[in-house]
């Protein structure tokens, strides 16, 4: 089939779907999206410099709390949210969460952008520390393990991750229109692979939105060789005239070993079966580190990933784990349950990273994923969204900058034109009669399509080159501002009681673990590994 009979036959599948949901209960259907958000943030003191004290005791504890943990490092921060199916609902809670926070963080500040702040010698990077439970030693040794294989400072870079699912009721829409070959459970997980495939030929977007990294601090790179022709600024802002996203480039979280693993999406089995020997995938590389050495632990194993959670991509099919299940062990019990896009950085222009305009194109951006056919991939097509989303970081807002579509040269311009076409009838379906939220987010970031300076990177080299700051001065000024708001920001007496309650529930939790008796941590370890070998089996 020829590159345009392909285009046309995805958007006439696309529109009959949108078609067939044009009424009262379809429009329902897709309003009830769930999301969820988690935020990273390092803590920083007054200077500027990384905090290298404790966890917060009033935060509770990193390993239990539900809303509060830490990521790689002690001092780096993650704000969890509760599934929400309504906007405004999901920015409060996260702007609570975060005022609580900052309220208890003895006068430290968030570090506001995702690049990190200045940072002396990267072996002071304290590692996040999780008590002595083994579940605790474990995640600790993990990080423990990234530092050797990656380096601590690669491991500071902050970005959100916006979990989403649709209705039931959507899925049962939807459902109603296949021949029913397959079971319910497999037609979901089909489709959000599918969604994924999709999100992947298109994952540039969201760094030309939304990428907001164009510029850094020079600690960040030292002396160490890099391939950009970086300019300079103010006292050590290094930056890329028309770069997005320098956290999704190669300075950002990449693992060069992880570029010969095979692991497909155009299944949920093959999916699983990738992960699978990924996991089991020796690495001469990471076996020079060595596992235990001297008696002390220096990473899990010495394999391509540690655990499954070190496979790094911009998308990642999910679903609620039981106690002690694995990812993939949940995936294989019954199926995908939502995604997670892992493509957004940390905005700077909002106090919580994100703000209702980002999460309402996400809605659009992911729904037209899911509802239009999406054709399986094979190495061309993996190259393709490689070589895109490498042009779009580096120099997405270069003018008359082409993509590669179908094998075919696309400019960005017409590409994304195209793709709000379907997106305003979405935003139109989803508004209904009741406003025009969707449309005038679309409307918003629609404009930054012609004018790449009203994108998120745009803006920030205005301030930052075009202004003549200095990168880490109007990092500092906007934490400085932001901690404020936040300080500021009123709690009511049940809101922050409920926080203060989940804090101690949480140390509490963590204190039983550890005061229970247990097996051994090399037991514990070999028993968490001993099943790697099980097939994995599909959605049933």
């Amino acid at each position: 089939m020829s590159e345009s009979l392909q285009e046309n036959s995805k958007l006439n599948s696309f529109n009959e779907t949108v078609d067939y949901l044009s009424n009262a209960q379809g429009r329902e259907s897709l309003l009830g999206m769930v999301r969820g958000i988690e935020r990273e943030a390092l803590r920083i003191e007054s200077s500027g410099h990384l905090a290298m004290d404790s966890h917060p005791q009033k935060l509770g504890s990193a390993l239990t709390h539900s809303r509060i943990t830490t990521d790689y490092s002690e001092s780096l921060l993650e704000f969890i949210t509760p599934v929400n199916t309504n906007i405004d609902t999901l920015l409060e809670g996260l702007t609570q969460t975060h005022a609580y926070s900052v309220k208890n963080m003895n006068g430290q500040t968030l570090w506001p952008v995702s690049m990190p702040c200045y940072v002396g010698d990267e072996k002071d990077i304290p590692i996040a520390r999780y008590g002595s439970s083994n579940n605790g030693q474990m995640k600790t040794l993990y990080r423990k393990g990234l530092t050797h294989r990656y380096g601590a400072l690669m491991q500071i870079i902050a970005g959100v991750h916006f979990n989403f699912s649709v209705s039931e009721q959507l899925w049962d829409s939807l459902y109603e229109r296949t021949d029913k070959s397959v079971s319910r459970c497999e037609f979901i997980s089909e489709s959000y692979f599918g969604m994924i495939r999709n999100y992947r030929r298109l994952v540039w977007v969201l760094p030309y939105f939304f990428g907001s990294s164009p510029a850094l601090c020079g600690s960040f790179i030292k002396d160490k060789a890099v391939g950009f022709d970086f300019k300079k600024t103010g006292k050590g802002t290094l930056y890329l005239p028309y770069a997005t996203s320098l956290r999704m480039s190669d300075l950002g979280y990449t693992n060069k070993e992880q570029e010969r693993l095979n692991i497909s999406y155009n299944s949920l089995p093959e999916y699983l079966q990738g992960v699978g020997e990924a996991i089991r995938m020796p690495s001469a590389s990471f076996e020079k580190i060595g596992v235990k050495v001297d008696g002390e632990y220096r990473q899990l194993n010495s394999n391509v990933l540690q655990i499954e959670n070190e496979f790094y991509s911009p998308i990642r099919a999910k679903r609620v784990t039981k106690a002690g299940e694995k990812p993939s062990e949940a995936l294989s019990r019954a199926g995908v349950e939502y995604i997670e896009v892992r493509a957004l950085d940390v905005n700077p222009y909002s106090p919580i990273g994100i703000d209702a305009s980002q999460v309402r194109f996400l809605d659009l951006f992911l729904l037209y994923c899911l509802l239009s056919s999406s054709e399986k991939s094979d190495n061309a097509a993996e190259q393709e969204i490689a070589a895109n989303l490498q042009a779009v970081v580096v120099e997405g807002r270069k003018p008359g900058l082409e993509l590669t579509k179908n094998g075919q040269p696309i400019s960005r311009t017409q590409w994304l034109n195209d793709i709000f076409e379907p997106l305003s009838r979405l935003a139109k379906l989803l508004d209904g009669d009741s406003g025009n939220a969707y449309q005038q987010a679309l409307s918003q970031w629609q404009a930054a399509i012609d004018d790449p300076s009203l994108t998120l990177s745009g803006r920030v080299l205005e301030d930052v080159v075009n202004q003549g700051q200095d990168h880490s001065s109007w990092v500092k000024n906007l934490a400085k501002n932001y901690h404020s708001y936040l300080t500021d920001y009123p709690l009511s007496d049940a809101v922050e009681a409920g926080y203060v309650e989940e804090a101690k529930a949480s140390i509490a939790k963590q204190d039983a673990a550890e005061a229970q008796p247990s097996e051994s941590f090399d037991e514990f370890l070999a028993d968490y590994f001993a099943d790697l070998s099980k097939p994995a089996a599909a959605c049933r």
